[in-house]
This record gives C-alpha cells, sequence and structure tokens, in this order.
C-alpha cells in the first residue's frame, strides 16, 4: 500500500512507536514547546548533533542565559565552553551572539521565512522547523531524517534536501505537512536508522518500497 494514501495512519504508527522507544526529538519537543526563542536555539544547535547531546548543551546554555539579551552579553569564550559537545559548537557560538543580537534589536523571533533565513546560521531547514513549531504554519523542515526515509519509502527520487522539500511539498497533503518533520525524525532515531533500520518490527513495512536498504545490508 502506498504511503500517502494511508498518511494518516501510517503517521500515527511511526509517532506511537518512535514514543514507546522514547525518541529524543520528542523529548526536546516537550522542553520549548510554545517558545519560539527556544525552539529556534535548539534547532539551530541540533545540527549535525544528536539530540540528546542538544537536549544536554541546551539545558546548561538556559540556565546560565535563557533569552537573547542574556546570550548576546556572554563571552563568546563563556559561550563556546557552555555549547562544547555539540558539532561545530564554535561556528555555532558566532551564528548565536549574532542572531541573538539580531532579535534582540527587532524585539522577537521572525514568523516569516524570509526574515528567518537573515539570521546568522539559519538555514531553510531551520526556518521551515521553527516556523512549524513556534508558528503553527504548514511548513516542513527537511533533514537527513526526512530525506532518508522519504527517499526509503519511494515516496521521493531526490540527492538534495531542497529537492526533497519540493517534492513532499507538491505530495504531501498540507495539513501533514507541520507535523511530518518531527514523526519522521523520531521515526529516524528509533526504527528507520541509517546503517540498521528495524525492518522486522517496522509498523509501516507494508507500506514502504524498501529504496537503499539492499545496498546497505551488502556492505554489513
Amino acid at each position: 500500500m502506498d504511503f500517502i494514501n494511508n498518511i494518516e495512519t501510517n503517521l500515527a504508527k511511526m509517532r506511537k512507536i518512535a514514543v514507546e522507544r522514547k525518541a529524543a526529538v520528542l523529548g526536546a519537543e516537550d522542553q520549548t514547546k510554545g517558545n519560539p526563542f527556544k525552539i529556534l536555539v535548539f534547532t539551530m544547535l541540533s545540527a549535525r548533533t544528536k539530540d540528546a547531546t542538544t537536549i544536554r548543551v541546551v539545558n546548561k546554555l538556559f540556565t546560565v542565559a535563557n533569552s537573547p539579551e542574556k546570550i548576546s552579553k556572554l563571552n563568546p569564550k563563556k559561550l563556546e565552553k557552555l555549547l562544547y559537545g555539540i558539532g561545530f559548537y564554535r561556528e555555532k557560538t558566532k551564528h548565536l551572539i549574532g542572531t541573538c543580537r539580531k532579535i534582540e534589536r527587532d524585539g522577537k523571533v521572525p514568523d516569516k521565512l524570509e526574515e528567518l533565513l537573515e539570521l546568522p546560521g539559519v538555514g531553510r531547514k531551520t526556518a521551515n522547523i521553527v516556523l512549524a513549531r513556534a508558528f503553527d504554519q504548514q511548513t516542513l523542515g527537511v533533514d537527513v531524517h526526512v530525506h532518508r526515509i522519504s527517499n526509503r519509502l519511494g515516496i521521493a527520487k531526490t540527492k538534495k534536501p531542497e529537492e526533497t522539500e519540493h517534492e513532499l511539498v507538491m505530495r504531501i497533503p498540507k495539513k501533514y505537512l507541520r507535523s511530518l518533520n518531527r514523526d519522521f525524525v523520531a521515526f529516524g532515531q528509533t526504527v528507520c536508522l541509517p546503517r540498521n533500520p528495524d525492518c522486522k518490527n517496522c509498523p509501516i513495512e507494508k507500506s514502504c518500497r524498501k529504496i537503499g536498504i539492499g545496498k546497505i545490508k551488502k556492505l554489513r
């Protein structure tokens, strides 16, 4: 059965098993829910970093400074120490300070794509995730999990995340776009892993075309 034709049931199954297996991204969403600034900071810092690590680092950061004003006033070396452990922490230190200074000047986290993309260190994926989670907009942030799972399922046939975003926005019913990143990331953290996907326990196995899975098994 095609994934999209049964999308509501499939997403519910993905979400259920991700909750049972305690997907890290769901814990992060609980901690940042309803706070656009925290959602933005977490999403910026999570790039190329495991969510469990990002949660730990962000919690440490917010015990010291939990607003754009406080973070922008931190000594860069101190902020580097607070962010140590996440990928590219030095580069992210510069971006975070720059972003906090701009938000401090403007008075709020932007709620438009073009304005978010003007913030230091904010790319299209981060901007779309913030719009979806912080402002309930029907946007889709495509990261490695969304890109990988979409291609395995056969609902996209793409090489780059930007291409995947275009394919999914064209094919996925609009009302499911906002939650798709969260559900796919949680599923990718717990079941549809990059190298060892748990196909035998996958609740949507009948809707998956398993594209590329054979190549992974040959490499083991």
